[in-house]
């Protein structure tokens, strides 16, 4: 009776489960829908950044001791995006002088920038929910940015990015 329960058990677990695939047409639609997501939202991390009293001795260590790729920026990561396997993308690591005023009007001793879809879209919901915008959405060739304050004073990037124009401009990269 005892070895009974738990095959009984297992019967019933694999029995109340699902396990028919979609067709594929349906997982064709999903990716579509996916890959075509234009809701305003973060979607990743695009930049860690940080105060350094030294930066380029900062990138030095970090290039020497934990193998980053450095450039005069810091050091991009190359990465693949999830919903299309084949498309690049980049998240960049970058030590800023201590005196620098990029944070501002934050007093922190970092800044994260968040990788974004439908950035005007954002913005205006953000407006919406009283959030703090800092600047004008600017574009650049590789996206477009703005920042933002959250509650606890911290000046967020927001990017939505370009990541071809990067591929295309290439260089060394962490991966």
């Amino acid at each position: 009776m005892k070895k009974t329960i738990p095959i009984l058990l297992l019967a019933i677990l694999m029995a109340s489960c699902n396990t028919e695939t979609p067709p594929r047409e349906e997982n064709r639609e999903k990716q579509k829908t996916v890959s075509n997501d234009t809701i305003p939202k973060v979607i990743g991390i695009g930049g860690i950044f940080f105060r350094a009293k030294n930066p380029q001795e900062t990138k030095e260590w970090y290039g020497a001791n934990l193998g980053l790729a450095i450039g005069d920026y810091g050091s991009p990561f190359e990465f693949r995006n999830a919903d299309r396997p084949e498309e690049i993308n980049y998240l960049i690591w970058s030590p800023f002088k201590e005196e620098t005023d990029y944070f501002e009007p934050s007093k922190k001793e970092f800044m994260i920038n968040y990788r974004v879809q439908n950035i005007e879209g954002l913005v205006r919901k953000l407006k919406e929910n009283g959030v703090v915008i800092v600047d004008e959405i600017e574009t650049v060739d590789y996206g477009k940015f703005v920042h933002i304050m959250d509650p606890e004073g911290n000046k967020i990037e927001l990017w939505e990015p370009i990541d071809s124009v990067l591929t295309q401009m290439g260089g060394e990269t962490t991966k």
